[in-house]
């Protein structure tokens, strides 16, 4: 194998990225004989390193197919740095020549994002203070600067991929770095603009959290104490914009597709399986069910996931909508397999960013066309009657609008006052209450009776 001169820094490596990204650069290198590595960067917490430091940053993947499960070792990760206790560590490798691509998987509230038009909060608190930092701490700062480092020390370009569940994620992620690059640095905007690409892509397999069963089941059938190995199903997908600064991984010999336009399929994928997810998780917990398998084995949920699946199909571009049929019955085997224990819960954290592109965008884009649609009402009823519950309950709510939602709920006037409430949040419906009160008003009604059930 041909050792390669460059990396890959990634960002937000968690479960996801190691059976993903990480899956596919070491499959990769094996096809095309080189030999890219990663350096992962956790931006808060030590775990994932401190896990898998004492066994060299190799971990095992379990792969569970309908008629298999099957055990792979990734050893493409050679070091993971931690943002939360040495930023500049992490600015460092983004600015090292040999550094020919940083990668992200940081969620959707990691953008800081204006709700209402999708661009940089300069107002946000650590946005704000990153400004003035001498290194920043959030990740649009963090890679900024390296950006700034790397003009200054004529390291060369730079290809950033997003693979966030975000619609257009390269091009908000661009727009992001650019509006702190013009604010903290004279030229480095245009630097950027002239050396750095931000290819969008869309990422799909399920990966559930990491649990005991799971490394137990890898010890009996390994007999490797892996101290932080991750499961996942048989299928995934990748999907990236042929658009690069500099060299990059075959990924194509993995199985990546390479397109000159990604939005087909990420739309596809954020409002089929994501809005699919959404409603089997608030639906699913209130029904009792604790997996998404559970979830999609009660012929009431599954009939739910089929109406969303269905609607929102229909919303989709010409070229991916054709199949969208075919897409639904793979979606529901998948969500049937039993062997990943993908927690609803896991799916439920934070709703109020997930739900714009998931669920309301399909609902707008039928209501303009005098189209019903009961599977997406449902489902964002189901997660305002979700919230309702845990409120009452007193159970923590994790959403970045945790302590608006709960305001909501303090002053409310019983729970459609609530609801209401909720469905004049700009940050996740728009103007939708003032646009379709009617809509509003039975989504509130529909909540409630949720609710109560």
């Amino acid at each position: 194998m041909t050792a390669s001169p460059f990396r890959i820094v990634h960002l937000g490596v968690g479960n996801f990225h190691r059976a993903h990204q990480a899956f596919y650069t070491q499959k990769a290198n094996a096809a095309a004989g080189e030999a890219w590595r990663i350096t992962g960067v956790s931006l808060r917490r030590p775990d994932t390193r401190d896990a898998l430091a004492p066994q060299g940053f190799r971990y095992t993947v379990e792969i569970n197919a309908p008629d298999e499960t099957r055990y792979e070792t990734i050893s493409v990760l050679d070091d993971i740095l931690v943002a939360s206790e040495d930023p500049s560590s992490v600015v460092a490798a983004i600015a090292d020549p040999r550094t020919a691509l940083v990668t992200l998987t940081v969620t959707e509230k990691g953008y800081h994002l204006r709700p209402s038009d999708r661009r940089l909060d300069l107002d946000d608190p650590k946005i704000a203070a990153d400004m003035t930092a001498e290194v920043p701490t959030t990740t649009i700062g963090i890679l900024a600067e390296g950006l700034a480092r790397r003009m200054a020390e004529g390291a060369g370009p730079l290809t950033v991929l997003s693979c966030d569940n975000l619609p257009e994620n390269g091009a908000v992620l661009e727009a992001a770095i650019l509006a702190f690059a013009g604010e903290r640095r004279a030229g480095l905007g245009q630097w950027i603009a002239t050396h750095a690409a931000f290819p969008s892509s869309m990422v799909d397999r399920i990966v559930p959290a990491t649990s005991e069963e799971l490394k137990a089941r890898v010890r009996q059938a390994t007999g490797q104490n892996d101290a932080w190995p991750v499961a996942t199903e048989d299928f995934s997908e990748w999907v990236i914009e042929d658009r690069f600064a500099g060299p990059r991984p075959l990924w194509e010999m993995a199985g990546a597709r390479l397109v000159p336009d990604v939005r087909p399929y990420e739309m596809r994928k954020l409002r089929m399986l994501n809005g699919a997810h959404s409603a089997l998780a608030y639906a699913g917990t209130l029904a009792g069910k604790t997996f998404v398998h559970e979830a999609i084995a009660d012929e009431d949920l599954a009939g739910l996931a089929r109406a969303v699946m269905t609607e929102s199909g229909e919303t989709l571009p010409e070229e991916v909508r054709v199949a969208s049929g075919e897409y639904a019955e793979a979606l529901i085997k998948r969500f049937s397999n039993g062997a990943l224990n993908h927690r609803l819960r896991q799916i439920a954290m934070d709703g109020s960013q997930k739900l714009p592109a998931r669920l309301v965008a399909p609902l707008n884009e039928r209501v303009g066309k005098g189209l019903e649609s009961p599977g997406l009402e449902r489902a964002i009823a189901s997660w305002i009657a979700f919230l309702g519950r845990d409120f009452r309950d007193g159970e923590p709510v994790d959403d970045p609008l945790a302590e608006r939602l709960k305001a909501h709920w303090s002053s409310a006037d019983g729970f459609v006052s609530f609801a209401r409430a909720v469905l004049t949040e700009p940050a996740v419906f728009s103007d939708l209450a003032a646009r379709r009160p009617e809509v509003a008003e039975r989504l509130a009604a529909h909540a409630e009776a949720i609710f109560a059930a």
